[in-house]
């Protein structure tokens, strides 16, 4: 019997995160296939979507001069500069085209457009919720496992956030591919284990 207490997090594997996309992340087709077949072990499987705005404030083009992969300050505090990426209702953000999309439910999440957001649980100001919370908790789930893009950004604070929240959470880590922006991964990393996720 599935454990009905225990969800799959599936993240942002849509098509600008993988190869060919304006933010590709290494590999990120490699675990499409590795990912539908984990589904059948869940008995919720949730997914999230990155789902900005034309013109979102974490884009380097919304901001005059500046370069993609840099840092600016945000009034939320300091902010990654973005190629444009996974804007509403383009082929990029849409979910790779392999992928099962038969889950219980969808999260979209950065269509504010003043602020950034890499988390499943909130908006980049680490206050302003998605929801998500919400349906975990009514729903009685206390476990989860995510999976996904990029293991160093949301993948990292979806993780980081759930365990903050009190969820039991584990990351796996080969069915995650990271960006690597300049040591990322590794501090991803070291800071999921020391709130609390597994990795595996």
């Amino acid at each position: 019997m599935t454990d009905r207490a225990h969800a799959l997090i599936v993240i942002d594997m849509q098509n600008d995160f993988c190869p060919g996309g304006a933010l590709a992340v290494e590999g990120g087709n490699d675990i499409v296939a590795p990912i539908n077949a984990l589904m059948d072990e869940f008995a919720t499987v949730i997914l999230t979507q990155d789902w900005h705005p034309a013109g979102h404030s974490s884009f380097a083009s919304s901001h005059p001069g500046a370069q993609p992969m840099t840092m600016t300050e945000m009034p939320y505090g300091p902010q990654v500069l973005w190629p444009d990426h996974c804007v509403q209702g383009s082929k990029g953000a849409a979910f790779h085209p392999d992928l099962r999309t038969d889950g219980d439910l969808i999260i979209r999440k950065g269509f504010n457009p003043a602020i950034d957001s890499y988390s499943a649980f909130f908006e980049n100001d680490h206050e302003t919720p998605t929801g998500l919370e919400g349906y975990l908790r009514t729903r009685g789930i206390e476990r989860l496992t995510m999976v996904g893009l990029a293991l160093d950004f949301c993948v990292n604070f979806s993780a980081v956030d759930g365990a903050k929240l009190g969820f039991d959470v584990t990351v796996r880590t080969d069915l995650s591919r990271g960006i690597d922006l300049d040591g990322s991964l590794k501090a991803a990393m070291d800071g999921m284990r020391n709130a609390g996720v597994t990795l595996t």
